[in-house]
């Protein structure tokens, strides 16, 4: 049988995929992709990303405010996030986070917004998805500051950051996500970073439209390339493809219980 993967992040509402989603989410199935998370980043256009959960089977979605997005949006607020988490698809927190490479000039605004995420997840007891870039230190502070206050579940998405935050984010029981760049061939202390952790908290992704794994780099990127990151994971694990399938699927429904408790479409079924 045909390995099973998730793309446990991509974006299919940006405009990349405008008039070719169906064809994008057709060819994710051809390949063993059967189920995708796509992410709001920013409110105001949830009722677009809800929409394409709601046409597909096998595609959720999540919603928060990007922290590159803070200083330019309204400000979250903590009953936003808990009424969206109503719906049936919806099934993360986010993405939030900190950015200081771009956006560091809105440093207290993310710290804000990130706050409000956490106490969302907690709330929901649904997963909360980090971005984190160049922010390490604060960002291992947070989020263990937190969690001792009160648990929550999370992963750390497109994980291309410290191996210090690798391990406070481990060690918390959170999961490290691998997307393209774990598969491009200057990332070998990344893909050390991965072998390191331990197989059950791996996840894997696209970020599509960006962050194109070979041999798409520098192209747009689209859930059906998971698979190519998944060939570079199996491979810093020792597994085969279908053994880190296996892994990284069960992690996933184990993160993302409220998607696992979806009934599982006809079409993913007939695969």
């Amino acid at each position: 049988m045909q390995p099973l993967f998730v793309d446990s992040h991509c974006h299919l509402d940006f405009s990349d995929f405008k008039d070719e989603l169906p064809a994008v989410i057709a060819r994710a199935r051809d390949v063993g992709v059967t189920r995708m998370v796509s992410i709001c980043t920013k409110l105001r256009l949830e009722p677009q990303v809800r929409a394409i959960a709601e046409t597909y089977d096998g595609v959720f979605y999540a919603a928060g405010v990007h922290p590159m997005s803070v200083a330019a949006e309204p400000a979250v607020t903590l009953q936003e996030l808990l009424a969206l988490s109503q719906h049936e698809k919806f099934v993360a927190i986010g993405e939030t986070g900190l950015d200081y490479h771009y956006s560091g000039e809105s440093k207290t605004a993310q710290i804000d917004s990130l706050l409000i995420h956490i106490e969302a997840a907690r709330r929901t007891q649904l997963p909360l998805i980090i971005h984190a870039r160049d922010a390490d230190e604060d960002m291992a502070q947070i989020l263990e500051t937190e969690f001792n206050k009160s648990p929550y579940t999370c992963v750390m998405h497109c994980f291309s950051s410290s191996k210090g935050l690798a391990i406070t984010a481990l060690n918390l029981g959170f999961y490290l996500s691998m997307s393209g760049i774990s598969a491009f061939p200057k990332s070998t202390e990344l893909r050390a970073i991965f072998a390191a952790a331990p197989i059950s908290q791996i996840l894997v992704e696209t970020d599509s439209p960006y962050l194109a794994p070979p041999p798409h780099r520098g192209r747009r990127n689209e859930p059906a390339y998971t698979v190519h990151t998944a060939k570079v994971g199996a491979e810093v694990f020792g597994l085969s493809l279908e053994e880190f399938a296996i892994a990284t699927s069960a992690n996933f429904d184990r993160l993302f219980w409220k998607a696992a408790n979806t009934n599982i479409s006809k079409t993913e079924a007939d695969i």
